[in-house]
């Protein structure tokens, strides 16, 4: 035990975490970097260059005569996958802060130093992209010192293109971070931080033992959901899973116990033997909150079991997943999944069709309000069409967060401005260090979920860094908008805003819907309307046959029982008709700025 360290990346976006790992990786021989970004294996992550999931990969390194196994666990940088690093973090004594000497300490930095820190890890600062010529790492040394109160002698330079300093950073683990402390003699106590579904093994759980000593063909329970398995194979984690014959307190490895239900494997959950059990579970981590809500359907209304597998799966490999049965009457059956934010989301749309081959439509991202009724009862509404009716409604809460966002003092006008022109109230604002500032603004989720992020990285041409957590719910006065289309509400297309928004919103829907949604043999009306007040509409041209060609000269009686006849088959069809709306226009209230 004395000889093993655990510990993870953690840095912004975009500052080099991976890119580093691949230098540690070569450095401790562990395996042959042939391609940048080894620990990076989804196609999703290669293809966009972020890391979505944490890795974790056990190294051997040899210092002064002795042997160390370093338990290295690579995290994600962006806000959306921050669950991902907290549950790293829980699985680890110290953490490496990665800072670029480029960009300086961002919002994730900061976001992600707190979380390390309330879990009493030992933090070694690092500033990488030493050798960029535009690099600053005087003033970045300068800022990580603000923010740690550290002295400057114990910040490591590196380099994750070239390799410098990897050596330094392998000797800071080995000598300042502590090694994993536990009693060997002790019942088992195991906390899973992570698990990945094999169609040939069924579900693999990785952990972190805290106390005893595991076998394999020992009967294990998992503490939560009361289960108990065969421990076939148990190992360390590596490029691929290599077989260990036990595995002591202080050592990451995976387990393989032929599971074959995606619930009974919980992360957070602790792993005890049948035979010498523990009786309490090892505090997990704290359940995570979805910040986004939407519809998610298949597109083949028999796919809905295949669908509910599919996301069992996915949530296996992603706990800030969560999802609930759900029924709408434009979409049939589906699911209301709760998401980390919009980047979440689309990887979860994306990891669906391309993991499991799921081909589905998600309708219009939203949060979750809190309705209290005239009796003052409160009840949590994700999905405007369960909204209970307006002369019931006493007053909606909305969630608000606080926002962070550091930037340079060039764009403080123009994000000072996009702030509060969504609802924001500013908080505080001060200077870092040079002409870096940090804004904190406290806004509602509802307007940051659609665009708020794309916004602010092109009015500050990508130099300003956003980071939020939750604060609470305030009271709000919100409407819910209806679209209807030929007198019928689409609740696919329903949303809850603010209502100063709502007359704008209707309008630009409206227009959107009526470019997007294909002519018919009859008019489309298309409404927006706040309870039985109509606030926008269009039409949508009906199509027409010119039933006049035939007709030329003669009596205008004869021209006007043709028109009369085609009117009376156009206003039957519109009492038959029904309007098919396109997967686009479900998406068109995303784009409603372009």
């Amino acid at each position: 035990m004395k000889n093993i360290r655990n510990f993870c990346i953690i840095a912004h976006i975009d500052h080099g975490k991976s890119t580093l790992a691949d230098r540690l990786l070569e450095r401790t021989n562990t395996i042959k970097v042939t391609e940048g970004q080894m620990l990076d294996d989804m196609d999703l992550e290669r293809e966009r260059g972020i890391t979505i999931k944490s890795h974790a990969i056990q190294m051997e390194y040899e210092m002064d005569g002795e042997l160390y196994t370093l338990n290295l666990i690579d995290t994600p940088g962006h806000v959306d996958f921050s669950y991902e690093v907290s549950r790293s973090i829980a699985a680890c004594e110290g953490a490496l802060l990665v800072v670029d000497a480029t960009q300086g300490v961002q919002a994730q930095t900061i976001s992600n130093l707190y979380m390390a820190i309330d879990n009493d890890l030992e933090i070694i600062p690092v500033i990488n992209k030493c050798d960029m010529p535009n690099a600053m790492p005087e003033e970045v040394t300068d800022e990580i010192v603000d923010l740690l109160g550290c002295d400057p002698s114990e910040i490591i330079l590196a380099s994750g293109k070239t390799g410098q300093g990897v050596d330094d950073i392998l000797r800071a683990v080995v000598e300042r971070i502590p090694h994993p402390v536990g009693d060997e003699q002790a019942p088992l106590q195991a906390l899973i931080f992570d698990s990945v579904f094999n169609s040939y093994r069924g579900i693999i759980a990785y952990f972190k033992i805290v106390n005893g000593v595991m076998r394999p063909g020992e009967k294990v329970r998992f503490i939560n959901t009361k289960k108990e398995y065969l421990a076939e194979e148990i190992g360390v984690l590596k490029m691929d899973m290599i077989p260990r014959k036990e595995l002591r307190t202080g050592d990451v490895g995976y387990i393989v116990s032929g599971i074959k239900n995606a619930v009974e494997v919980k992360v957070g959950d602790t792993i005890t033997t049948v035979q010498n059990a523990s009786e309490t579970a090892i505090e997990g981590f704290e359940e995570v909150k979805p910040m986004v809500f939407a519809g998610v359907y298949p597109i083949e209304a028999e796919d809905y079991e295949n669908l509910r597998t599919s996301l069992e799966k996915l949530q296996l490999n992603d706990a800030s997943l969560s999802f609930q049965h759900e029924s709408s009457a434009a979409l049939g059956f589906g699911f209301r999944c709760g998401f980390l934010g919009l980047l979440h989301m689309e990887i979860v749309q994306e990891r669906l069709d391309r993991e499991f081959n799921m081909n589905v439509i998600t309708t219009v991202p939203n949060v979750s309000y809190m309705i209290y009724d005239k009796h003052g009862v409160a009840q949590e509404v994700h999905n405007p069409s369960s909204m209970p009716d307006p002369t019931l409604i006493e007053h909606v809460e909305e969630p608000y967060i606080h926002a962070t966002v550091i930037t340079t003092a060039t764009y403080i006008g123009p994000i000072m401005t996009l702030c509060l022109s969504k609802r924001g109230e500013l908080v505080k604002q001060e200077f870092i260090a040079g002409n870096r500032v940090e804004i904190q603004f406290l806004m509602p989720l509802g307007e940051i979920v659609i665009d708020f992020y794309d916004k602010l990285k092109s009015i500050s041409r990508g130099y300003a860094s956003f980071d939020y957590h939750s604060a609470g719910f305030r009271p709000s006065k919100l409407v819910k908008l209806d679209i209807l289309l030929n007198g019928e509400s689409v609740d696919a297309l329903s949303t809850l805003t603010h209502v100063d928004n709502a007359v704008t919103l209707g309008r630009r829907m409206c227009e959107r819907l009526k470019d997007l949604l294909p002519r018919q043999q009859f008019d489309i009306a298309i409404q927006a309307a706040i309870g039985g007040k109509i606030i926008a509409r269009e039409t949508v041209k009906q199509v027409r046959k010119d039933v006049l060609a035939k007709c030329y000269g003669g009596d205008v009686s004869r021209k006007r029982k043709l028109l009369e006849k085609q009117k009376a088959g156009k206003k039957r069809m519109k009492q038959i008709g029904n309007v098919q709306v396109p997967q686009k226009a479900f998406l068109a209230v995303l784009k409603l700025d372009e």
